[in-house]
């Protein structure tokens, strides 16, 4: 046996024939001290040691779980050097299941191999990894040693296979679009800017996919979708990282109506399918996500939560007043639509717990959205609130070419007057308009989100494997 301190005679491979679950799942009703006769390989971390003399037990932990390992001096190979393992060290054990004395599932230490050596020191794996800036910079230990962050990703890994499930079953197609975007567009945000060499052309990162979906339904892809990856150029929250991932889909000849019946359907089914069932626990209070979900307006709410009776006829100086009263920053340029966003994001959002969609918004802060059929300077536009944050915005969307111009116009003068998060003239898309969108409704839901949502747990940087970080000191 090679001397596992050396740091040499590390094999090319390793053939594990078993695993820890499956050990337990076929061996776990065993006696107390029998003997399988049953001898298999496993590989994995040694997570824990302890050494009594002529006897060392361990801890080995593969993916799916971990099972005790148990060495004898007088039979398993090179015990010396299995006591000398460092907590860490990826090792191969060969030997026979057998369940101990005391009642502990193990596998004798027959042979083994270290497949890996782990040369800085790992944390307890009963302690975990308390520093929570340690836990988002070194992912790669976090996994090991918090149960619960290995857990979380297992979790976003099904919801985003289940969601493709659920909506191929719907026959929604998967495609995927330009990360490069020549305009950005498709979103209020601000981009990150890049350089093509090549073409000597400035590209930004998406914000969002949405133009280009949009695109692909005027050319007869009826319902489609992307689980795209977005980057937004703002601050760090624990709601926020400048990447992020994003399901944006769009269903011809439906409205923001049918859209409301689709994510309320798709949220109960996620979280049937990865919590067993849709009322939840959610920092500490009760959620329950079962449909249907409550449907109230922008401005019913505002006067249910905030207490404002407003409109959008509201003079605009009383307006600026209540946000001045509630420590809201006011623009020059900011309308009588935008000023009533402000007052409900303010007062309104953070109150509203259980699922609720929140329709009819100001038609000056929802450029891509169709005009509303019976109110006028409001659209057909929701977002669905769910613990007190926004987790999807969906809309009826705009189909007209020359309304959708005439509304790009008005974003780019406020591009001119200093808000950086507004959209450009996209003279392609415009196009594209031209061509014929039917009636279509239209979604984007926030998938960390939703992950967050489901795995109850409350900053985003834990249900995104390696966050973005200030630089490390």
């Amino acid at each position: 046996m090679t001397d596992p301190t050396s740091g040499s005679g590390i094999p090319y491979r390793f053939d594990p024939t078993t695993t820890a679950a499956a050990v337990e799942a076929e061996y776990g009703d065993l006696s107390d001290g029998e003997e399988t006769g049953v001898v298999v390989s496993v590989a994995g971390r040694l997570m824990l040691r302890r050494d009594q003399g002529k006897l060392a037990f361990g801890d080995l932990q593969d993916a799916t779980g971990r099972v005790q390992l148990f060495a004898l001096q007088r039979s398993t190979a090179d015990f010396a050097g299995f006591t000398g393992l460092h907590l860490g060290d990826w090792i191969g054990v060969t030997g026979e299941v057998l369940k101990t004395r005391r009642g502990e599932l193990s596998i004798r230490v027959d042979s083994w191999v270290r497949l890996a050596e782990a040369r800085r020191g790992f944390p307890d794996k009963w302690h975990g990894m308390t520093d929570v800036d340690t836990r988002f910079r070194q992912r790669y230990v976090d996994l090991w040693v918090t149960d619960e962050s290995r857990a979380a990703f297992v979790a976003r890994s099904q919801i985003m296979s289940a969601t493709r499930r659920w909506l191929e079953d719907r026959a929604f197609i998967e495609v995927e679009t330009p990360v490069f975007h020549p305009i950005p567009g498709g979103a209020l945000a601000r981009p990150f800017t890049t350089h093509h060499n090549a073409l000597d052309l400035d590209l930004y990162l998406r914000i969002a996919p949405e133009l280009y979906l949009k695109r692909l339904t005027v050319g007869g892809f009826e319902r489609v979708f992307e689980i795209a990856r977005v980057f937004r150029n703002e601050g760090l929250s624990t709601r926020h990282n400048p990447e992020f991932t994003m399901l944006e889909l769009y269903q011809a000849y439906a409205d923001y109506t049918d859209i409301m019946e689709l994510v309320e359907e798709l949220v109960a089914h996620l979280a049937t399918e990865v919590c067993g069932t849709t009322t939840l626990t959610y920092d500490g209070r009760e959620l329950d996500l079962s449909v249907p979900w409550r449907r109230a307006t922008l401005l019913e709410l505002l006067a249910e939560h905030g207490g404002l009776i407003v409109d959008l006829d509201t003079p605009r100086d009383e307006l600026v007043r209540l946000c001045q009263e509630h420590d809201i920053s006011v623009k020059d340029h900011y309308g009588p639509g935008k000023l009533i966003l402000e007052l409900y994001e303010k007062t309104t959002e953070p109150e509203l717990w259980g699922p609720v969609f929140v329709t009819d918004y100001p038609k000056e802060v929802s450029p891509l959205s169709r005009d509303h059929r019976d109110q006028t300077g409001w659209v057909e536009r929701f977002e669905g609130i769910v613990a007190g944050r926004e987790l999807c915005n969906a809309f009826t969307e705009l189909v007209d070419a020359d309304e959708q111009r005439a509304r790009f116009e008005a974003q780019e003068a406020e591009k001119v007057a200093g808000d950086v998060e507004a959209m450009a003239v996209d003279e392609d898309y415009l196009r594209a308009l031209e061509y014929g969108l039917p009636p279509t409704g239209g979604l984007g839901i926030g998938m960390d989100r939703l992950v967050m949502i489901l795995t109850g747990t409350t900053t985003i940087r834990d249900v995104i494997l390696f966050p973005t970080l200030r630089p490390e000191q």
